[in-house]
């Protein structure tokens, strides 16, 4: 089984989690001005993904320069990682490939501690992504 594969229900369960819908862990997080260039590439970008209209468009057109942008304001502090392999514990199904990993390293060779997880909802789906979400961030 793969981050993938979890729901809610079996992610609920095997992990003996509860969920908290109410928290807005975002409240007090202040916002962070963005680079003209970022701007103008997106500008550029939207309009093409939307077109496109599929999920590998959305990822490289949109996400990708979002992530780069925010590797920029971290001074090329931190690592960005694009469909690796991120297996942790297998025995507890927490492995797989993972859309998106930035690492608290400069390092680009491997993924280090600490990391962050990043999700595409797919379909368009977002709820549908949350438990794949989830199973990621425990393993991060």
């Amino acid at each position: 089984m793969a981050y993938s594969d979890f729901t809610l229900t079996s992610l609920r369960r095997a992990f003996e989690l509860s969920f908290d819908e109410q928290i807005d862990l975002f409240a007090t997080v202040s916002a962070v001005a963005v680079s003209d260039l970022l701007q103008v590439v997106l500008s550029e970008h939207i309009p093409l993904a939307l077109a496109i209209h599929t999920e590998k468009a959305r990822s490289e057109l949109l996400i990708v320069p979002i992530l780069v942008e925010v590797r920029r304001l971290l001074q090329r502090r931190i690592s960005l990682f694009s469909g690796v392999d991120f297996t942790v514990a297998p025995e507890r199904s927490l492995n797989g490939v993972c859309d998106y990993v930035l690492s608290g390293s400069p390092e680009q060779l491997v993924v280090t501690f600490p990391v962050v997880m990043m999700v595409e909802a797919k379909n368009d789906n977002i709820k549908g992504g949350l438990a794949q979400c989830m199973a990621e961030m425990l393993a991060a």
